[in-house]
């Protein structure tokens, strides 16, 4: 049988893994896969779209599967999924003390279609009351000058952003000339112990907690995307993918709950594992459109809001029809 051959660009998830080496195999398929940073995978994908199927942040495959004749479609397999109450660093010297302060200031992030930030602007704007137009954004590189955005916006009207290419969040952020940054990493400032860069929510941990138990949102930073002329020409591609990516999740959610196999070498991590799926449920990283349906639509409403999306789509539309029919046997 000819297999069809695919090239695929991810960071190396432990969740992928026996994808990528081969001990899970995609029915019908031979793959080659560049293991690259997720910047870089960002960058090159986005700008010449070099692989067949690619990591892809969640806001930047949003600005692109909501053009007019995209060429990409999305796969419900998940990345990257974080909480982001902890992404906000805060000057001291600007008295922020809670997220209604953040009204009036300038607040900093590496890109507009930066997934962490869009969550978190989404949460100031439909939650908490400091809307869009309240704050006074800049976009520059997290540690290093020079971080331009990878995909055209629409922003919304009266919304202030400003640009600077010769400095970094971190170099604004310590110097006052921003009051915040929203970062998906700590800054350089912060790691290396500037007092005056703090958490604006040192307790982020219990706050994400409930934050969860209120919505069941678990915020989705990067997923797997394809190109759209794959999935045209081989119908059947995207669902045998999802399979193959499930089977090697399922592998490493095994390995994480048995302390004699795992890869990861901490004390109690398995115990720590069990008490998470409490919370979550037996799959503590779940794929699929309903197993997710609210982050997912969530996100979509965001982006949309922030000028990113074209236009507000549902989960149904951005991924291939059908994948997640359901086989019993």
């Amino acid at each position: 049988m000819n297999r069809l051959k695919l090239s695929i660009a991810s960071t190396d998830y432990d969740h992928f893994r026996d994808f990528r080496t081969g001990d899970v195999r995609a029915e019908g398929i031979e793959h080659t896969w560049s293991m690259v940073g997720h910047h870089e995978v960002f960058a090159r994908f986005t700008a010449n779209r070099e692989w067949d199927v690619a990591e892809l942040s969640f806001a930047k495959f949003a600005a692109q599967v909501t053009r007019e004749d995209s060429d990409v479609i999305g796969l419900p397999v998940i990345c990257s999924r974080l909480f982001r109450f902890s992404s906000f660093y805060v000057n001291k010297k600007s008295g922020i003390k809670t997220v209604q302060d953040l009204k009036g200031k300038r607040i900093g992030s590496p890109e507009w279609a930066h997934s962490a930030a869009v969550y978190m602007r989404g949460w100031m704007h439909n939650e908490c009351g400091v809307s869009l137009q309240d704050v006074h954004w800049y976009q520059a590189g997290a540690n290093d000058a020079g971080r331009v955005e990878k995909v055209e916006l629409n922003l919304p009207e009266g919304v202030q952003l400003t640009r600077v290419n010769d400095k970094s969040l971190s170099e604004m952020l310590a110097s006052g000339e921003i009051d915040c940054a929203i970062i998906a990493r700590p800054p350089t400032c912060f790691l290396e112990g500037n007092p005056d860069i703090v958490r604006l929510f040192p307790d982020y941990l219990d706050m994400e907690k409930a934050y969860f138990e209120r919505t069941k949102v678990w915020p989705i930073m990067h997923i797997m995307v394809m190109q759209r002329r794959i999935l045209d020409a081989n119908p059947w591609v995207a669902r045998n993918l999802l399979n193959a990516f499930n089977e090697s999740k399922r592998r490493s959610l095994e390995r994480l709950l048995d302390p004699a196999v795992s890869r990861y070498p901490l004390p109690w991590l398995a115990t720590y594992a069990r008490q998470m799926q409490a919370m979550f449920g037996r799959d503590t990283f779940p794929f699929g459109i309903d197993e997710n349906r609210a982050t997912w639509e969530q996100m979509l409403l965001y982006t949309f809001q922030q000028g990113i999306a074209h236009k507000h789509v549902t989960p149904e539309d951005i991924f291939p029809a059908g994948i997640m029919t359901k086989v019993i046997v």
